[in-house]
């Protein structure tokens, strides 16, 4: 068994291994630290699975499963994050991830999710997976912000956490026009006037600590 750990943190990747390594004793370890890592580590290399932080420097982990999915279609990856579900869950796994962890979760809990997957099944909470239902069997009571884009919804989550279209365009590596254009269609598709608007509406549904 192949497994790559994408993540920032080396502290995390390394307690990653450790945990791991104690149950899956034939499984051979690789890292990454940032995007480029990944796409590399892909395209040089065979795993058997991807264990991919959402928040990666240079590109977001959404943008990394995307561009993950074009290289190897059939390559299961499994998201571990320091954001609840309720963020990120339901978009990862549109977006073709097998599977979304919180980082608080037991490590218990990750080896039977890694087990679940290296078995060809996909892995969810509980919680999350009442939540796919609802939106199967068409629940109108979806929150407006599940209406944005991936790149949308980021932009929103920054917006709310303070800071400018200079900062935003040199996250995302993209123009600062561009991010004005992303802000243009996030307050028109949620109807609000104001960056004031997206920070409190972010801050009532939790979509920013």
């Amino acid at each position: 068994m192949r497994v790559l750990i994408a993540d920032d943190h080396a502290i995390l990747r390394r307690g990653l291994k450790e945990i791991l390594a104690r149950e899956f004793d034939n499984a051979t370890w690789g890292e990454a630290g940032e995007a480029a890592q990944v796409l590399d580590q892909v395209r040089c290399h065979a795993w058997d699975l991807v264990i991919l932080d959402v928040g990666m420097p240079g590109r977001s982990g959404l943008d990394i499963l995307n561009d993950l999915k074009q290289i190897r279609p059939e390559l299961p990856v499994l998201v571990l994050s320091m954001y609840p579900e309720d963020q990120y869950g339901k978009r990862v796994l549109r977006a073709g991830a097998v599977g979304y962890m919180n980082k608080e979760t037991a490590p218990e809990e990750l080896v039977k999710a890694i087990r679940r997957i290296l078995a060809g099944g996909r892995y969810v909470s509980q919680a999350l997976a009442e939540k796919l239902a609802s939106d199967l069997s068409g629940d109108t009571g979806r929150p407006v912000h599940e209406s944005l884009s991936n790149r949308e919804f980021e932009v929103l989550r920054m917006i709310a956490s303070g800071k400018t279209n200079s900062q935003m365009a040199e996250d995302l590596h993209l123009s600062v026009t561009t991010v004005s254009t992303y802000r243009a269609r996030i307050l028109e598709k949620m109807q609000m006037a104001n960056n004031a608007e997206l920070m409190r509406y972010a801050l009532r549904n939790l979509l920013i600590e």
